[in-house]
């Protein structure tokens, strides 16, 4: 992680970059040390991230270009501009998710394999769903995700669809399989175990 003592230093240094990241915080605030731990810890454990971070106490412009005003917040550049803001104090494991959500996007954009529609739906407290998702990402699928428990009407299409409430469901190009069915999963998506 390193850090960058103006905008226009910063500007330079994300210049040609893919996905970039800054840290703004202040090092004189615990919110702003906490956010900037966890990020270290979670980028140890990613490799290709480009991380960078600004103390609030010594740089006065990049936030007003940016219309920060909240520190810590975590900003988000894909092709130098500015795309996402996350703000506060995440957990390092918050902050490595977020890390390898973007490296295993990027490896999706610049795949030859042929692009399928894979839907998954699921619920942030069903373990299956996380193996499946899991699965899915280390076999380099792109797919989208759903969480029915917050989306009735999609939880309705569902069970209209398949007859089944239970997660996970998977819609392979219009084909619903129910549950973690690798076998068909794997001779629907062309993988080999």
């Amino acid at each position: 992680m390193r850090q960058v003592g103006s905008l226009r230093e910063f500007q330079l240094i994300i210049e040609g970059q893919d996905k970039s990241y800054l840290l703004l915080m202040d090092s004189k605030n615990e919110k702003g040390q906490c956010a900037l731990k966890s990020i270290v810890g979670a980028e140890g454990s990613v490799e290709g991230m480009n991380i960078y971070y600004a103390d609030l106490q010594y740089v006065r412009d990049i936030h007003q270009e940016y219309n920060i005003t909240t520190a810590p917040s975590l900003l988000e550049f894909a092709g130098g501009k500015l795309r996402n803001v996350i703000k506060g104090c995440n957990s390092e494991n918050f902050y490595k998710a977020l890390f390898e959500d973007a490296i295993y996007h990027a490896e999706i954009l610049n795949s030859d394999t042929p692009k399928q529609r894979v839907t998954v739906y699921s619920t942030p407290t069903c373990s299956w769903c996380g193996t499946l998702k899991s699965y899915l990402k280390q076999n380099k699928i792109s797919f989208t995700d759903i969480d029915v428990s917050a989306d009735q009407r999609a939880a309705e299409e569902l069970v209209r669809r398949s007859g089944q409430t239970g997660v996970p469901q998977i819609d392979i190009n219009g084909e619903i399989i129910v549950g973690f069915n690798r076998a068909r999963i794997d001779e629907l998506l062309g993988i080999r175990g």
